[in-house]
């Protein structure tokens, strides 16, 4: 039985080979050929690469914050009453000295009458008493400490005072805008007594804290410019200036740090997360992307590009922002970058030393 299977496979054996024979007509090449032609054009490695030259390099400290409103109230009527009438919306734009709301006003318009005619009877007392004591009724040649004396025993000066209160009573059922800004949060409802009408948000400005380690404080100043993303929105960037830092460390180490920024396009808002970038140049500087550089055996390499091969070298991160690295040489490797060196920037996970690339 075995001797009839080995039989049997060594002349299909032999008919494999014979068809493989008659394939391959003279001049073309064989299967084996043409997968090793098609495959090694898959085995180049092409490369990004750029000249190495010293530059400023942007150092950036990158925190997080919230967005505060230049100016934030919570308006309410400084008497209560019952509203009769709310004149804005959400969201809506006024400017200082906007009607907001109002209250019922009958009540107050009764006492300012009232107290109307209360001065008015104190006014003619007034001038009996002065008449009484020999000055004219015009009142002009009397003594201003007689003049006092007469105006507090006559209730005159009470109730003058009595009419300036229900006047100022009576403009208060009135709520104005103090300043320009936002309508928000607006919870009063017509007909009740509501504590609090809205809140007004003056959002053209905003002011954002955050904090800086202790280390940084050399790297940052008051006036230094700053970007502010929304962290919903990392593309769009505002720009800003420090206003002010705290001359106190916490006890974690941290600097509080403030900074203004305008509100474009009106499209950030009070409460809103930000990440706040601060820059400064550092100058003499060799700057390459980060994907240029990778972390092998504990030590961070890039390759340069060197007769058509990468070669390694060892490199120290000096600085880093969101998209480069500051470097030199490596201190414990003793190696060197120069200006001039050409460093390939993509591709360089799969990059051993003298690996043979082709630059684009």
């Amino acid at each position: 039985m075995k001797k009839h299977v080995t039989m049997a496979a060594t002349a299909l054996a032999g008919m494999m080979a014979a068809s493989l024979t008659l394939s391959c007509r003279p001049g073309e090449d064989s299967g084996e050929e043409k997968m090793e032609k098609h495959a090694q054009p898959m085995g180049e490695t092409y490369v990004d690469t750029m000249t190495l030259h010293l530059t400023s390099f942007d150092k950036q400290i990158v925190c997080n914050g919230r967005l505060r409103a230049k100016a934030k109230s919570d308006l309410a009527f400084a008497s209560p009453g019952v509203t009769t009438e709310i004149y804005v919306k959400d969201g809506q734009l006024v400017s200082k000295g906007t009607l907001i709301a109002s209250t019922d006003k009958r009540e107050r318009i009764r006492e300012v009458e009232k107290a109307e005619h209360e001065l008015y009877r104190a006014r003619v007392e007034l001038t009996d008493r002065l008449i009484g004591l020999g000055y004219d009724a015009d009142m002009s040649d009397v003594p201003a400490d007689v003049m006092q004396r007469a105006e507090v025993t006559s209730g005159y000066y009470s109730a003058r005072y009595q009419l300036q209160t229900a006047r100022t009573a009576l403009e208060e059922c009135d709520l104005y805008a103090p300043f320009g800004g936002r309508i928000a949060n607006l919870d009063a409802r017509p007909f009740q007594r509501n504590d609090k009408v809205c809140t007004l948000v003056d959002d053209s400005e905003f002011e954002v804290e955050f904090r800086i380690l202790e280390a940084e404080l050399g790297h940052v100043a008051k006036g230094q410019k700053v970007k502010v993303s929304p962290l919903v929105d990392g593309n769009t960037t505002y720009e800003g200036s420090i206003t002010g830092i705290n001359p106190l460390v916490d006890d974690k180490g941290l600097v509080r740090t403030t900074a203004q920024i305008a509100n474009r396009n009106d499209a950030l808002m009070d409460g809103m997360n930000v990440r706040i970038v601060v820059e400064q140049q550092v100058r003499n500087m060799f700057v390459v992307p980060k994907d240029a550089v990778v972390e092998r055996d504990g030590y961070h390499v890039i390759f340069r590009y060197e007769n058509g091969r990468a070669v390694w070298t060892y490199v120290d991160i000096v600085s880093s922002n969101i998209s480069s690295f500051a470097i030199t040489g490596c201190q414990r490797k003793e190696t060197t970058v120069r200006d001039g060196d050409i460093i390939i920037t993509s591709g360089n996970l799969n990059l051993a030393d003298d690996t043979e690339v082709i630059a684009n």
